[in-house]
């Protein structure tokens, strides 16, 4: 019988470690301890060993800024939050920029990866070339990436209206920006 509920406490500790969210894993509907239904409000004691800017006091904004950043101990930045309403601290995220390379994807994706990483681990929804920037949405996991133009050849750097395939972006093209987007 003692064996039993060894067995059972040992099984229930184990159960409960591995439960335990990863503060820099990024999911579709997560990143980290915030999810598509926390609210801002909530972002002061889920990033309380960290620093936020921009400007929440209590339970609302100050200031006139509504984007959100998060920065660690040392003053890096980490992520930055916009909520969907504006100036609401009941409100959710609708968009966040991932900052720190610290934040990964189960498959490894982060601000730090290249094209090539990002092909060979996502099926990318659609490519948008814009002025200055090659637009790059993975739908299945509510991530965005943009890709500065500038490490394209340079026959398709300077026009923004041709379509650009993922075949002539070069494999080695750094993210320039990483984003976690929650529509609905």
């Amino acid at each position: 019988m003692n064996k039993i509920i060894i067995l059972i406490i040992a099984t229930t500790i184990i159960s409960s470690c591995s439960q335990e969210k990863d503060p820099y894993l990024i999911s579709k509907n997560s990143i980290g301890h915030v999810s598509d239904t926390t609210m801002i409000k909530d972002l002061i004691q889920i990033f309380k060993n960290d620093s936020i800017r921009n400007d929440i006091s209590g339970d609302s904004f100050t200031g006139k800024f509504n984007d959100i950043t998060i920065l660690d101990k040392e003053g890096n930045e980490l992520l930055e939050i916009t909520p969907k309403e504006d100036l609401d601290y009941t409100s959710t995220a609708k968009l966040i920029k991932i900052i720190d390379p610290k934040y990964k994807t189960k498959k490894g994706i982060s601000s730090s990866s290249t094209f090539k990483e990002i092909r060979d681990n996502y099926n990318i929804s659609s490519i948008q070339n814009s002025l200055r920037n090659l637009i790059i949405s993975i739908n299945s996991a509510n991530l965005y990436f943009t890709i500065d133009k500038n490490q394209l050849p340079s026959n398709l750097r300077y026009n923004s209206n041709i379509d650009i395939d993922k075949a002539q972006i070069p494999d080695n093209a750094k993210i320039k920006d990483l984003y976690l987007e929650w529509i609905n």
